[in-house]
């Protein structure tokens, strides 16, 4: 079975550390880069992961923050969808053994 993987997206922390604190101040600077997105827009590009990202947007984001792609974007395991220690080490699964049971004879 594959396991899952979602993404965590950072660009809140990265307009932090590049003291951009407001959501607003992000819009003006995606206009100088030739990418329209309205102040809603930018808010919800801001404060939850985006399902779909143009190539523009993502690359006009990364030269303001001057930052790369895997700065911006983690690809982790879905919550709740770990493997084992020994899984991920290579390990077999124990084995199951099947018990028969057996009626008494004489009975």
């Amino acid at each position: 079975m594959a396991q899952r993987m979602t993404v965590e997206w950072n660009l809140r922390q990265l307009m932090a550390t590049r003291g951009l604190y407001q959501t607003t101040d992000l819009v003006p600077l995606l206009a100088d880069r030739g990418v329209s997105l309205s102040r809603e827009q930018v808010f919800r590009l801001v404060t939850q992961p985006p399902q779909r990202l143009s190539m523009d947007t993502l690359a006009a984001l990364c030269a303001i923050l001057e930052c790369g792609v895997e700065e911006l974007i983690t690809v982790v395991p879905a919550a709740g969808e770990r493997r084992s220690t020994k899984a991920a080490a290579g390990h077999d699964a124990p084995q199951v053994r099947r018990t028969i049971i057996r009626r008494p004879t004489g009975m």
